[in-house]
């Protein structure tokens, strides 16, 4: 989590769910939120939507909660949606909206969302070359399932991580990387023209902003590199001329402006660049 994101408002409440209730985002819906709002015509969603973030009046959603907020602005656009007697995905995307995204399946963890001693957090496949989505999401399993026996095969854990993928104890980012070109293969798919591979790098996590490195000590133990922005960009480089990788996820840290700039100079056209921790889903963050 990035530490410019929207807030999720919970209640702090120890007895009740660990603190992570959300009593406080559901009371705000229904005494502050709901008091703001009705009235409006629940086709103009841009409206709703800014009165609600005028009424937070906070850069990060931090006192009427983003969880409180969004449930709001999704539950008027399904409202809408009904209304006007379309499809949600046609009201929010347009009539002529007829192409499902491809999907994103997260298939190794590391980093913060497991105990696999690997930096990056998430390892992700794209079946690009699948003709539909109910194809891709076949290809996406078969890989799943195949990337399990080699694991097995080889002694590895088969146990899943905060987000579903496997989080085996891997050498490295490398042999991530080629365990999962080698289950692409086993599943009867060919790297690089029908399925590609994506990093959630989530750099903030490693990045120590004292010395201005990325220390992947931290979650890669001793031994591990330390490097600075430009010895990290020179690695994505390297790892997206060596495998076929079309898509990295923060990078680098979320305030290291400087380095996003020489990242997209140097990756932006090769790979899909993400800023997630980065852009926050802030439009004072896209404008700078």
């Amino acid at each position: 989590t990035g530490e410019h994101e929207a807030v999720e408002l919970r209640d702090g409440d120890k007895s009740r769910y660990g603190g992570l209730g959300t009593q406080k985002a559901v009371d705000n819906v229904n005494n502050v939120i709901a008091e703001a709002i009705i009235g409006y015509d629940v086709r103009d969603q841009q409206a709703i939507d800014r009165a609600m973030i005028a009424l937070d009046g906070t850069p990060n959603k931090g006192k009427l909660g983003a969880n409180a907020i969004l449930g709001v602005s999704i539950a008027v656009a399904r409202a809408a949606a009904d209304y006007l007697e379309v499809p949600l995905y046609s009201y929010l995307g347009g009539f002529n909206t007829k192409v499902l995204p491809t999907p994103m399946m997260n298939i190794i963890n590391g980093g913060s969302h497991s105990d696999a001693p690997i930096a990056f957090q998430e390892f992700m496949i794209l079946p690009v070359g699948a003709p539909t989505f109910k194809e891709a999401l076949r290809y996406g399993a078969e890989i799943f399932h195949a990337l399990k026996k080699i694991l097995k095969s080889r002694g590895l854990e088969t146990a899943v991580g905060d987000e579903g993928g496997f989080a085996p104890r891997f050498e490295g980012t490398e042999d991530g990387v080629e365990t999962i070109i080698a289950a692409i293969e086993a599943a009867g798919y060919v790297p690089g023209k029908d399925v590609f591979i994506g990093f959630d790098c989530a750099s903030s996590e490693f990045y120590d902003k004292e010395r201005k490195v990325y220390d992947y000590t931290k979650f890669e133990g001793e031994g591990a590199a330390v490097r600075t922005s430009a010895e990290q960009i020179d690695y994505l480089e390297e790892l997206v001329n060596k495998y076929p990788i079309i898509t990295i996820e923060d990078g680098m840290d979320e305030n290291d402006w400087d380095g996003w700039k020489a990242l997209t100079e140097r990756l932006g056209k090769k790979v899909q660049l993400v800023g997630d921790d980065f852009f926050v889903t802030n439009t004072d963050y896209l404008a700078r």
